[in-house]
Formats: structure tokens, sequence, C-alpha cells
């Protein structure tokens, strides 16, 4: 069995953390369009591979923009419902809300992974969804094992963590430092990080240009530079290996059907799948 902590990526008791992925995701709601939405949906059913989006439940656990419950409305999962802790991501979901299908079922609940309370009240669905979330609550593993009971007997979830960084020691330190600078600061650290990721492109004889222009393509329809805030925002921070997640699911009567495997730090994505 691994060892399912990461003292190296542990982020302090009581440490800063200023970064909202709310405010990021309002940022990014301002930016949105009807190609985005087409790539974000075509993504979330390749996420869940070969199975059935219409007419069954989908749960979107730190829902954040509330774009994918938003697409899985819009493909007839019934009924939906989002769960964010941060009061801006419920704000941006409830205004996708507004331009869903007025039948649509969906239903946007602001609650923790973690507050088991609050997790008695929500019905197990078919389809459970959580993309690059639970590595920021503090408690990943913990997470982890509190949403696969939300999975209904023969449900799917498919899950987003970041894979093992190269260092990880760096990364973190990158972190804090972006969530202890002042305000007025953090535009000059998004723009240096982002501008050092697309030079790195252009020494490997990529098109930094193009690649920005078309990052929602390979992306979800996310968005480059808002990618490189919720990044050096994300606070707290884990990460895990393909083979850890595996064992710690498998332990608790899932499988692990498919892995896309990322780089390392950046998200890796887990289709698991609870037995009938």
């Amino acid at each position: 069995m691994a060892n399912f902590s990461n003292s190296e990526a542990a982020t302090q008791a009581g440490e800063r953390i200023s970064f909202s992925f709310g405010e990021n995701w309002q940022k990014y709601l301002s930016e949105l369009t009807e190609e985005k939405v087409q790539q974000a949906e075509s993504s979330l059913r390749e996420s869940f591979g070969s199975a059935r989006l219409d007419g069954v439940s989908f749960l979107d656990i730190g829902c954040g923009s509330g774009l994918f419950s938003f697409c899985a409305c819009r493909a007839g999962a019934k009924p939906v419902i989002s769960v964010d802790v941060d009061p801006n991501a419920i704000a941006c979901a409830r205004s996708l809300q507004l331009k869903a299908d007025p039948s649509s079922d969906w239903q946007i609940l602001s609650g923790s992974i973690l507050d088991d309370d609050f997790l008695a009240g929500i019905p197990a669905a078919t389809n459970v969804f959580s993309w690059g979330v639970l590595h920021h609550t503090g408690a990943m593993w913990r997470s982890i094992e509190n949403i696969l009971k939300l999975v209904a007997p023969g449900g799917r979830c498919c899950l987003a963590l970041y894979n093992r960084p190269n260092h990880p020691r760096l990364v973190l330190a990158l972190k804090r430092l972006y969530n202890r600078l002042p305000r007025s600061l953090k535009p000059s650290m998004r723009l240096g990080y982002g501008l050092a990721l697309l030079t790195a492109l252009a020494l490997q004889r990529r098109n930094p240009v193009r690649y920005v222009r078309d990052y929602g393509k390979r992306s979800r329809g996310m968005s480059f530079w808002r990618d490189v805030e919720d990044w050096l925002g994300g606070l707290p921070y884990e990460y895990a290996t393909p083979d850890e997640v595996s064992s710690f699911v498998s332990a608790r009567g899932s499988v692990v059907t498919n892995v896309i495997m990322r780089p390392p730090g950046a998200c890796n994505e887990y289709l698991i799948v609870r037995p009938r």
C-alpha cells in the first residue's frame, strides 16, 4: 500500500491563501464563447468514455465556473447537482444556470467535500465529476474517499489530480510567493510566469502565439492566462501518482479503468468505476 501523504507539498497550518478560484472563474466567464462551451462539452463526453450522459444523474464536485455542469445539462443529464465552497464560484454557476434550458433539473449547492453532514444530504450519482479540485482541499485523500461514496453502484467518477512534479518544493514555493504578494504585484508575477512558459515553447520550436490561441482546443475550452493564474494561486496543494491513486481506489472497492497521463506537475485524469 502506498504512503498516502506528500509532506513536502503539505500546506502549513494557518498559511495565507489570498487566491479565490471563483474570482478567476468570473474572469473566465467574461471571455466565454459558444466555441469554448462546445470544446468543454466534447471534453466532458471524452472524460466519461462510452458512458451515457443523457437521462442520468450528474454530480459536479468543485464546480468552479459551472461550465461542466452547464454542459451536462445541455447533454441531457438529469438531475445535475453542482457543489462548491467558494461563494464566487457559486455565483458563476448561477449565472450560467440562467442560460440553461428552463426544463433542466440543475441544483447548485454551497458546501465542502470534507463536510460529512453536508454530504449526507447529497444522493449518489451515476456520473461524478471533479476536475482539478481535490488536490486543493488540504486533505486530498480524505476528499477522494468521500467522493467515491457519492458514486452510485455501477456509476463512474472522473477525477483530475496533479501528477507528481519534478520539483515539488519549487512548485510550492512559487505558489506561496504568489499568495503572499500584494494584489498590485500579482499581475507582474502572472505575466512573468506565463512568458517563461511561452519562451520554453519557443525554444522547442513551437509557436507560442498559436499555442495561446488554440489553448482551449486542447484544454477543455479553458484559457491559457486564466490557467496560469489558477496554477499560481492554487493552495492548498497536493499531488499523486497513478499507482497511488489506483491502489487507494482499489482498497475502497472501486476500479480505475482509464488514466490519461499528463506531464509532471499537470493533471492526470482518472476514470473510476464503482462495481454494481
